[in-house]
């Protein structure tokens, strides 16, 4: 017995008493308390984690993209970081869905806890740590969720995610006592990225449901919701089944905390995905080259000599005519906020209201791709067909190479080899040589090829270029712009950046400064060859292709059938200089040389500034200068700029209504009389086409009493062209994009312009006509066409 019991005692030396252990772990207990007190102090003070400064606790997102919004009230396109494309949305925005649903589902005692869940917490380490369930969830609350968007960098491992828990719970201590519940709600929705550089709620609904955020309804609020837990595995466009399951626990998740009875759960269930989807990248959006043409002048500098290249000098002189004279040109840099720093289009959240009609340009936009798309591309193309010297015109056919090799010196891969010391004759292999694969253009779509980067050149100089704009005339209000066909592989802009010769298009500007001088459109001359004297005391007679000689033709006529010898004889009255000055009135920027030649267009003009021009002829001879934006909001509602027409009046009133009279007839019998036959439009129109040496530049203008629209068609340099005159004219080749444009607008109801509009002109006025004047011989049974009307190809 004494052996056992010594036994005994041996063995309980070894093993500590019950009450020990318990008395061990109390303390245990207290000192994780204690120290887990200390941290959480230390934290709170900053002096160890990353906790971040109160003013940015304050302003936890103070970077949000800014929403350029349409005349229709839809949104365009946004302009933000690379990062950050957010655009701020209230919380009386957010539908009371969303709210519901991300309350149900990411933390359902939201409104009772300060940041913390400890009933959720203890709920995930248990399940973690003692029943070794990974896809437990880790507790958090949305504050908390918010707290490791807004301040917590990526971790790189559980160990380093583990040590960012405990700062995001300080962090979202203080979330909670500076911001209401609703107030965090809404940081959240507005911070989280639901992919395709939608970051937050608003691009999110706009981009997945085209729809504002409080317009969703219940299985689209749940299906964003249900993103918020891996936007990348729930992709909705992707991975749609996936997706779905994820937005049908989400409407489980609503019918447990009462948001839905079961019934609604259930029905909503059996629902698909419906997508209306926008992609949020500023190729794929509205609108591209306005939108790239607005960030240029919203941002712009003061010009400074210093900074424009030698070369630049007119262009150094039209921005800083703009920074005086125009409110919209620099907006960014003229003005300060409160803080008294300048706007940033892409970091300060402003709401801009622009002109734009979101539906007039999508039928722009269509216009332009289905005539160069359908029809005249591909006659561009069999023109050019086996030519060795193509894409060029034939009159350049010696020449081809050359210009290859100065396009080739344009390329930025001819730049990386140049940088690597690499010479011409081997880069000019290297370009002819060395197939590489790339992604080039088409009309169906992208093709993913191989081909050497010299036929890449080549084959993209063979697509045909245009720009279009239509605008009010009478409030400046541009309501459509189309800078190219395709943003994505030719972002030079043809709207605003482009200048081209702008031929025959010019001749009404002659024929005002006619009216103005007292003639009348019945005035005119025996049809006839005109000779002037240029400058150097030269003899000039320039072309013409149609009329007998001999016979009397009235200004009309002339103007009807875009004849030069009627337009050489009013250049004949009346000095270039003066000329010269009615065209800079009209707004054409670029100085026109004051010389006789001038009648027939040989100067370059932008499709933005001829539209401008035009709206004289409607506005009762005053100019409005084309206005891109309304109004500028700041992101907190408040409107921080308004912008109104800039008008100039250039003619008197009654020389208006002479010019509607002979416009109308360009459109009634003369080179736009296409507009009627071909599509049929009905309502009086005015319009000029204009062609020009050649046919590198293909013109045509129009306007009714509510619309003045500009359209040009070229290659990317003049030397790419038709080298017939039947595709390269002004009426077959830039007329149709108007005419498709006008049939569009007219079909749609909601627009509410109709194909029977008449100009507001006087009843008793009377332009001089007299229909015994014209001669039958001049009256033309086809639409006339223009022959080459450039200043190489203008003597006899």
């Amino acid at each position: 017995m004494g052996k056992k019991s010594g036994s005994n005692k041996k063995i309980n030396k070894k093993i500590p008493p019950k009450n020990d252990i318990v008395k061990w772990l109390w303390r245990l207990f207290f000192i994780f308390i204690a120290v887990s007190v200390v941290a959480f102090l230390l934290m709170s003070s900053g002096l160890i984690g990353y906790l971040p400064r109160i003013d940015e606790m304050e302003n936890p997102i103070d970077k949000y993209a800014s929403q350029v919004i349409s005349s229709d009230d839809q949104l365009l396109f946004t302009y933000s970081q690379s990062d950050e494309n957010r655009i701020l949305v209230d919380y009386s925005e957010l539908s009371p869905h969303l709210i519901d649903a991300l309350v149900a589902t990411e933390d359902r005692r939201y409104y009772t806890h300060s940041g913390i869940d400890f009933i959720g917490l203890g709920r995930a380490v248990f399940k973690t740590l003692l029943l070794q369930n990974e896809s437990s969830g880790g507790g958090s609350t949305i504050t908390q969720q918010l707290a490791k968007l807004l301040y917590s960098p990526k971790a790189n491992n559980k160990l380093q995610r583990i040590f960012q828990k405990p700062i995001e719970w300080v962090i979202a201590t203080k979330l909670e006592r500076f911001y209401t519940k609703d107030e965090i709600i809404n940081l959240y929705l507005n911070k989280y990225d639901f992919n395709y550089n939608a970051i937050g709620i608003e691009l999110a609904a706009h981009t997945y449901f085209k729809k504002r955020p409080i317009d969703l309804n219940i299985q689209e609020s749940a299906m964003l919701v249900g993103m918020l837990k891996n936007s990348s595995l729930y992709n909705p466009v992707r991975r749609e089944e996936v997706t779905k399951d994820r937005r049908d626990v989400v409407l489980d998740q609503m019918r447990k905390s009462g948001y839905l009875t079961s019934q609604e759960a259930d029905s909503l269930k059996k629902l698909p995905i419906e997508l209306d989807f926008n992609r949020a990248d500023h190729i794929s959006i509205p609108a591209p080259y306005y939108r790239q043409h607005l960030a240029r002048v919203m941002m712009a500098v003061k010009p400074e000599r210093k900074n424009y290249a030698s070369w630049q000098g007119q262009q150094f002189t039209e921005d800083s005519l703009s920074w005086e004279n125009d409110p919209l040109y620099g907006w960014c840099n003229k003005n300060k906020k409160p803080d008294g720093s300048n706007y940033n289009i892409y970091t300060d959240g402003l709401k801009i209201y622009s002109t734009i009609d979101s539906r007039m340009q999508k039928y722009a936009e269509q216009a332009v791709q289905e005539h160069l798309g359908q029809t005249l591309q591909p006659q561009f193309t069999a023109e050019k067909q086996g030519k060795k010297y193509a894409p060029y015109s034939n009159s350049v056919a010696n020449d081809a190479e050359k210009l290859m090799r100065t396009a080739m010196r344009q390329t930025d891969r001819y730049r990386i080899l140049k940088k690597q010391n690499w010479s011409d004759e081997k880069i000019l292999s290297n370009f002819k040589d060395t197939p590489v694969e790339m992604k080039v253009f088409s009309w169906k779509g992208d093709i993913d090829t191989v081909m050497t980067p010299w036929d890449s050149i080549r084959y993209h100089k063979g697509f045909l270029r245009a720009g279009f704009m239509a605008m009010n005339p009478v409030t400046g209000h541009v309501k459509a712009y189309v800078g190219g066909p395709n943003f994505a592989h030719f972002k030079y802009d043809m709207v605003s950046s482009g200048k081209r010769q702008i031929g025959s298009t010019i001749k009404p500007y002659l024929y005002t400064l006619a009216m103005e001088e007292g003639l009348s459109p019945c005035d005119g001359m025996i049809h006839g060859p005109v000779t002037l004297i240029t400058e150097t005391g030269q003899p000039w007679t320039p072309r013409n292709t149609r009329g007998a000689i001999g016979s009397f033709v009235t200004i009309k006529w002339g103007l009807q059938n875009s004849d030069n010898w009627v337009t050489a004889y009013l250049m004949s009255l009346f000095s270039p200089y003066a000329f010269a000055r009615m065209l800079k009135s009209f707004g054409l920027k670029t100085p026109a040389d004051p010389v006789v030649s001038l009648a027939l267009g040989p100067n370059d003009a932008s499709v933005y500034e001829m539209a401008g021009a035009y709206t004289a002829f409607v506005n009762r001879g005053i100019r409005v200068e084309p206005l891109l934006v309304t109004r500028i909001e700041d992101s907190y509602g408040n409107v921080v700029a308004n912008f109104v027409p800039r008008m100039q009046e250039i003619f008197s009133e009654t020389t208006s209504y002479k010019m509607l009279d002979m416009l109308k007839a360009v459109v009634d019998g003369g080179t736009g009389s296409r507009l009627r036959r071909l599509y049929n439009l009905k309502g009086e129109m005015g319009a000029k086409t204009g062609t020009t040496n050649n046919n590198s530049d293909a013109w045509f203008m129009s306007f009714t009493p509510e619309i003045v629209c500009s359209a040009w068609v070229g290659g990317e340099e003049p030397s790419i062209h038709f080298d017939r005159m039947a595709y390269g004219q002004g009426a077959a080749a830039a007329l149709p994009i108007h005419g498709l444009f006008y049939q569009r607008i007219y079909a749609d109801p909601e627009l509410k312009y109709t194909d029977d509009g008449k100009f507001d002109i006087p009843a008793d006025f009377q332009p001089c006509y007299d229909t015994q004047r014209y001669s039958s011989d001049f009256y033309l049974k086809e639409d006339p066409i223009e022959k080459s009307e450039g200043i190489d190809d203008l003597f006899n």
